[in-house]
């Protein structure tokens, strides 16, 4: 029996409920539909210094009392931008589910974005920002989503450009979330050792002025590109992305293009792992993701290795690439639904991340799913489903972009004709 309920009110406003009777604490959460491809390019970066914004002071709370109030009962609160969603979220105890609620409502509608608050974090985000450039990893995952869709939203950093930062107007914050912060477009979800019913009720009082949704939203379409982007810059090792075009998460492929992943880059079985770093010790790291979105999906593989061995590893990585459409065993098939069925039950012992997929589910899909529906979708694929998924992935336009000294890194013609031979 499921214990998943959902509320929606006459707004729109959806309240998703997760009873979980042996635990003592919740996480109770807003989730809004939109991030950064809901943007415009001049304003990239708006909707994470908004993010930050709705923690500087409502009109009854100031910042610290914000972060004091909950701190005081022994919770914790934090939040996140992405791609598709941002979320602020609360994890305390049982009993101090209505405190939740009240600050979280308050931040959302009654925020009040004073200028000297503006100000300060601007220099915190710019702060961000500067931490980022220094760190190789962020660099290269933001590198690549700007060259496998350029000139959009959808690939633009989600912490903005620095120079838009700096000059980011209150008005174009405020006008921001006039537009897009709205019933239609949240959900409230919660885990944890709670009533369903006296929790949508409290949720619903403090929601009342929660703005109708003015209309269906409408995204444009991501449109992937792929190519190349280098950047030589002074490092000790060179960092690199191998991506192609992947599924939506609402692609019948999906979970396909999920297990493929995890056969090519997850854990130190993977075949990646084995054949670049344990039998010829080319890196450290190294492994494959597959993200996806509401209308298109992202595969990767990532790896940083030392300048001189950059000629010796995409070979190895283009056959890897190739062999995976043509030779898949039943046992690896077998290991990785165990990895990512293991995966999912072990992520359901945190309230939040439960908290969160619930979020997400209802958010893109307009549907909970319970464990055993993506169990079964987990294993439902097949070997054959594997290779057809392989061969139409990587039969795509990749994008490759590079970080570091790149010096011995082969030409993006010659990459391309080994993954096409």
């Amino acid at each position: 029996m499921s214990t998943i309920k959902k509320t929606t009110l006459d707004n729109g406003l959806r309240i998703i409920t997760d009873y979980v009777p042996s635990v003592e604490s919740a996480a109770v959460g807003i989730w809004t539909g939109v991030g950064t491809r809901d943007e415009e390019l001049k304003d990239n970066g708006v909707a994470h210094m908004v993010e930050h914004m709705l923690f500087k002071g409502t009109e009854k709370r100031s910042a610290s009392q914000i972060a004091k109030e909950i701190e005081f009962v022994g919770g914790s609160m934090n939040a996140y931008t992405s791609r598709e969603m941002t979320s602020y979220h609360i994890h305390l105890l049982k009993d101090h589910t209505d405190l939740a609620l009240d600050v979280l409502s308050d931040m959302y509608l009654n925020s009040t974005f004073p200028e000297e608050e503006i100000e300060r974090e601007r220099h915190v985000i710019l702060q961000e920002i500067g931490m980022c450039n220094d760190t190789p990893d962020d660099v290269i995952f933001d590198l690549h989503f700007e060259t496998a869709y350029p000139d959009q939203p959808f690939g633009a950093p989600i912490l903005g450009k620095a120079e838009r930062i700096a000059s980011m107007e209150r008005d174009t914050l405020v006008n921001y979330v006039d537009s897009h912060y709205h019933a239609g477009n949240t959900v409230i979800s919660v885990s944890g050792n709670i009533d369903h019913d006296a929790f949508a009720e409290k949720a619903a009082e403090l929601f009342s002025e929660i703005k109708a949704t003015p209309q269906a939203k409408t995204i444009s379409p991501a449109s992937y590109a792929g190519g190349e982007m280098r950047m030589n810059r002074e490092l000790e090792q060179s960092h690199f992305i191998l991506g192609f075009k992947g599924f939506g998460r609402l692609s019948d492929d999906y979970y396909a293009a999920q297990t493929l992943s995890s056969i090519l880059g997850s854990g130190m079985s993977s075949r990646l792992f084995q054949e670049v770093r344990e039998k010829r010790g080319l890196v450290y790291s190294i492994f494959s993701y597959h993200s996806g979105y509401q209308d298109c999906g992202q595969f990767g593989i990532y790896a940083g290795t030392g300048p001189d061995k950059l000629g010796e590893i995409f070979p190895v990585i283009c056959n890897e690439i190739q062999r995976i459409s043509e030779d898949v065993s039943e046992d690896e098939l077998a290991r990785v639904k165990a990895q990512l069925k293991s995966s999912l039950l072990m992520g359901r012992e945190s309230m939040m991340n439960r908290a969160d997929m619930h979020a997400k589910h209802c958010l893109f899909r307009g549907d909970v799913l319970d464990v055993e529906t993506l169990k079964d979708r987990i294993n439902s694929v097949n070997l054959n489903d594997i290779k057809r998924v392989a061969k139409v992935m990587f039969a795509g336009k990749p994008t490759l972009s590079a970080l570091g000294p790149l010096d011995e890194l082969e030409s993006y013609e010659q990459i391309h004709a080994r993954l096409a031979a």
